[in-house]
């Protein structure tokens, strides 16, 4: 697990600049792509970030609700945000151009409680070298990965703290139905050497060689793999979980109207074509290009996720979990 790092913006004009507090789970390296590419607009609001993984944020989100610390949350899972929804956490706004972006990428009631960015897609990170000194064959379903070949080379992240793991796990029980779901990850659970907080990291481990498999999410898998890392990505012929980012205006924020400019600014044209740097399926329909080492049919290998199901379940399905598997987790 990450610490939570601070971090500001370009600085405004001479005068001061209205601060808005911002919490993210976007990768540490692209937000101040981010704030750079906002600020150039905006040069008379800052942003000063607080940022960790999924599942921190948002209990961080849920302790803090009596007395909120943040303005806006920009990159935070759907289902986290949709859980915040249910406790009247949101603040509805309809940023301009709303209308522009895909429906399943926006909240359905009139005035939206949240909006979509971009959509992550699990993947199984597959370290060619570390397999073949283990002789173990490349994965091709989900299911491969409760063999007994894999045992002790299979890390991924837990769902309590990763947005990653937290989607896998959802998926899983969607896909396969929650008695053959909850199965299955027994059965995974048996080869897992360890869960990690983070939901890159099974990644990052897997390209550095100290795995030879890590399931994370296709983003990590190409980028590390675009820098020469050994990898091969899989995507399980059972479908891929996903979720998206999303963003939203804290309620109770005391900046409302600097809040509403940052949301104007994250349902952007520009905005959608600064995700799709690193994400193959953004928000806004007709502006993805392709991503390198992505499939070409992303979208259609995406499960028909239920994300009012997901949220509306995430506390039982996390305690389960947690009973059963936190054992193989990593110390916070």
């Amino acid at each position: 697990m990450t610490g939570l790092l601070a971090g500001t913006a370009l600085m405004g004009t001479a005068q001061a600049a209205t601060e808005l507090t911002v919490y993210t789970a976007v990768e540490a390296e692209d937000l101040k792509r981010y704030a750079s590419e906002f600020t150039k607009k905006n040069p008379d609001i800052k942003i000063k970030w607080v940022r960790d993984s999924t599942g921190i944020v948002t209990a961080k989100l849920l302790a803090e609700k009596e007395n909120p610390q943040a303005d806006v949350v920009w990159g935070l899972a759907a289902t986290s945000l949709l859980v915040l929804k249910g406790q009247d956490m949101l603040k509805p706004y309809a940023p301009q151009g709303v209308e522009n972006l895909s429906a399943k990428f926006r909240d359905a009631d009139e005035v939206p409680s949240w909006v979509g960015m971009d959509a992550w897609i699990a993947s199984i990170c597959f370290n060619t070298v570390e397999a073949e000194k283990h002789n173990l064959p490349k994965p091709t379903s989900w299911a491969d990965l409760t063999k007994p070949v894999y045992k002790g080379h299979v890390i991924m992240p837990n769902p309590n703290s990763s947005g990653t793991g937290f989607l896998d796990v959802s998926s899983w029980l969607q896909m396969y139905g929650e008695e053959k779901g909850w199965a299955f990850m027994d059965g995974l659970h048996q080869n897992i050497s360890r869960y990690t907080h983070s939901g890159s990291k099974p990644c990052k481990l897997a390209a550095a060689g100290e795995t030879a498999i890590g399931i994370s999410f296709a983003f990590r898998g190409a980028k590390l793999k675009k820098k020469g890392a050994p990898l091969d990505l899989v995507f399980p012929t059972e479908g891929l979980g996903w979720d998206m980012e999303a963003a939203a205006i804290v309620k109770g924020t005391q900046k409302l109207a600097a809040a509403q400019k940052l949301m104007d600014f994250i349902a952007s044209k520009e905005a959608n074509t600064m995700y799709n740097k690193g994400y193959a399926v953004v928000a806004m329909p007709g502006i993805a290009q392709p991503v390198e080492y992505f499939p070409s049919n992303a979208e259609e290998l995406m499960i028909d996720n239920n994300f009012a199901w997901a949220a509306e379940n995430r506390k039982e399905i996390l305690a389960k979990w947690q009973t059963r598997y936190d054992s193989k987790s990593e110390p916070k």
